[in-house]
C-alpha cells in the first residue's frame, strides 16, 4: 500500500465518519430528548419504529460519544449526547435490587428484561470509562471499575452473580466455557488501563489470565480455528453448538490481542492473535459472493443457526480494522490484500448511498435483507468505532509509526 492510498483511506474514513456516520445519528431520532438516553430502533431515514430501549446500547452510545470527544475535540452536541447516556443509565438500567443490569427498558426506563450475560455491564464499563476520560469525574471512573470487578468476579466463580438465575443448560450435565465472556472481558480491561495507567499492572495480570483461558481453551492449532463454546476442559462438544466458528468474533478477538501482543512486545501472542486472522478469514470468506459468513461448523457440517449464510455489518467493521492492524505490524502484502477486498465488499454492498449510514443484514449474495438503520443489536458502535481506529491505524502508516494503543 503506496503513501498515496493510505492518505486518501484516511481522509475517506475521517469524511466518511464525521459527514455522513455521526451527522446521519445526530439528525435521526436516536438522542431522546424526553427521556434521556438513546432510542437505537430506526428505520432507513433514521426514524424510530421501536420505542424500547437496548441498555447495551446506552453504555455502547456513552462510549462512541465520549470517544468522539475525546479524539476529535468536545463538540457540544456529543458532550450532551455522552451526559444524556451516562444520566440514563445511572437511573433506569442498574437493577438496584441485586446491582445486576437490565438488558431492555421501556423508553421512559421501566425495566423489561434481564439475562444471565454480563454484556450489559460490560459496555457500561467502556461507556463510563471513556467517560470518565472526558469529563473527569471520580465517581464515573469508580462506577466503571465496580462492574469491571463484579464481571470478572462472576466469570471466576458464577456463585459470585449476585442475580442467581439458573444457567441456560444444567451444568450438573454439560458445563460449557463460551469465547464471548472473555472477549468482553479483554476489551474492557483495557479500556480501563487506558482510563487508570496508575493501574496498569492490575490490568496486565488480568488480561494475561483471560487471554490465557482463551488460548488454552478455545484456540485450536490442530483444526485452524477459534471455538465460540467449549466444554470446561477445552475439549470439544460434539453438537452444532460446540462446532460454532463466529468468524466475526474471532476477527474482533484477535485485533484486540494484536493491540495486546504489541504494546507489551510478546511475540508469541502476536503470532497465536495472527493465527486467529488467517484462519478465521479463510473459514470466513464466501468464496462465490463475497464478505464474511456469519456462521461456520468447523467440521463443515450444517450449521442449526437461520442467519449462518449472512453478511453482518459489524463483522465486516471488525475485518477493517484487524486487517489493517496486521498490514501495520507486518507489512505482509496478504493483509493490505484482504483489507482492499473488505473495503471494496463493504463499500459496494452495506453503504446507504441515498440515505446515509450502513444497512446492516445482507442476504449472502449482498442484496439488502433489513432496511433499518438501527435496532437492539445495532446502533453507533461498531461502525463508529471501526472508522475512528482505521483513520488512527492508517495515520501510524503513514508516519511510519507501530500500532497504536486501540482501546
Amino acid at each position: 500500500m503506496d503513501i498515496k492510498r493510505i492518505k486518501e483511506l484516511k481522509n475517506f474514513y475521517h469524511d466518511s465518519l464525521l459527514n455522513d456516520i455521526v451527522p446521519f445519528w445526530l439528525n435521526s431520532d436516536l438522542i431522546d430528548k424526553e427521556y434521556g438516553g438513546f432510542i437505537t430502533s430506526v428505520d432507513r431515514e433514521g426514524k424510530q419504529y421501536n420505542t424500547d430501549k437496548s441498555v447495551w446500547f446506552q453504555g455502547r452510545c456513552l462510549w462512541t460519544f465520549s470517544k468522539l470527544c475525546n479524539t476529535y475535540g468536545a463538540k457540544k452536541e456529543w458532550v450532551e449526547a455522552a451526559d444524556s447516556g451516562a444520566e440514563f443509565i445511572k437511573k433506569y438500567c442498574i437493577d438496584y435490587t441485586d446491582g445486576r443490569m437490565y438488558f431492555t427498558v421501556t423508553r421512559d426506563g421501566k425495566p423489561l428484561r434481564k439475562r444471565r450475560y454480563f454484556f450489559s455491564e460490560s459496555f457500561l464499563v467502556v461507556g463510563f470509562a471513556e467517560y470518565y476520560m472526558l469529563k473527569g469525574n471520580k465517581e464515573d471512573i469508580e462506577l466503571a471499575e465496580k462492574y469491571f470487578d463484579l464481571m470478572y468476579a462472576i466469570y471466576k466463580d458464577g456463585s459470585k452473580d449476585p442475580f442467581k438465575i439458573t444457567p441456560k443448560e444444567n451444568a450438573e450435565v454439560r458445563n460449557l466455557h463460551s469465547n464471548a465472556n472473555t472477549m468482553v472481558l479483554v476489551s474492557s480491561a483495557q479500556v480501563l488501563r487506558r482510563a487508570l495507567p496508575e493501574k496498569k499492572a492490575k490490568y496486565d495480570a488480568i488480561i494475561a489470565d483471560i487471554v490465557n483461558d482463551m488460548m488454552t481453551l478455545h484456540y485450536k492449532e490442530d483444526l485452524k480455528c477459534v471455538l465460540e463454546t467449549v466444554n470446561l476442559d477445552g475439549s470439544i462438544l460434539d453438537n452444532p453448538a460446540g462446532r460454532t466458528i463466529n468468524p466475526g468474533h474471532s476477527i474482533e478477538n484477535a485485533w484486540f490481542l494484536m493491540n495486546e501482543a504489541s504494546l507489551n512486545n510478546n511475540d508469541e501472542l502476536m503470532k497465536k492473535a495472527l493465527n486467529m486472522l488467517d484462519w478465521s478469514l479463510e473459514i470466513g470468506w464466501d468464496k462465490e459472493y463475497g464478505g464474511v459468513y456469519y456462521f461456520r461448523d468447523v467440521y463443515g457440517r450444517p450449521c442449526e443457526q437461520l442467519e449462518h449464510d449472512m453478511k453482518l455489518w459489524w463483522v465486516h467493521n471488525e475485518c477493517l480494522i484487524a486487517t489493517l492492524s496486521a498490514y501495520l505490524i507486518t507489512g505482509e502484502q496478504k493483509y493490505s490484500d484482504w483489507y482492499e477486498k473488505i473495503h471494496d465488499y463493504v463499500f459496494t454492498h452495506f453503504s446507504d448511498k441515498e440515505h446515509g449510514e450502513w444497512y446492516g443484514y445482507l442476504h449472502r449474495d449482498g442484496t439488502v435483507s433489513h432496511t433499518q438503520k438501527g435496532s437492539l443489536w445495532k446502533g453507533p458502535f461498531h461502525l463508529p468505532r471501526s472508522f475512528i481506529l482505521c483513520e488512527k491505524i492508517l495515520s501510524a502508516l503513514e508516519k511510519g509509526e507501530k500500532l497504536p494503543e486501540l482501546l
